[in-house]
């Protein structure tokens, strides 16, 4: 079982740097991800990713307090508000729009109410 833990982590982690780059894949909870599936796997890999010095503290400040930093709910919030403009602006079918808006006023919502970082 440890295999697909390790598993787990390395492509979550994997898609953590890939999101480093790609400013539309995020990296942050990816990371999360790969701290919890190494947790059970690497005790090592898991506390290398705490220990980032850009990483670390935000993935720390969720564990420990679920807090997310105001940058991060900023970016977040305008990522699925572009989301639905370019979903109407493409002109997809209204269903399909109100199920994303939906979606991603659930997810703000939680976003925005988490304490601060």
């Amino acid at each position: 079982m440890p295999i697909v833990w390790y598993s787990i982590g390395a492509i979550a982690f994997g898609l953590g740097v890939i999101g480093i780059v790609l400013p539309i894949l995020p990296t942050v909870p990816f990371l999360l991800i790969a701290v919890w599936a190494f947790a059970r796997s690497s005790p090592q890999l898991r506390q290398r990713i705490l220990n980032h010095r850009v990483y670390g503290p935000p993935i720390k400040a969720w564990q420990e307090r679920g807090a997310i930093g105001r940058i991060a709910k900023i970016w977040a919030v305008s990522a699925m508000t572009a989301g639905i403009a370019i979903a109407l602006w493409a002109g997809l079918p209204a269903w399909l729009i109100a199920g994303q808006t939906i979606i991603c006023l659930s997810v703000g919502l939680y976003v925005i109410t988490r304490p601060e970082a």
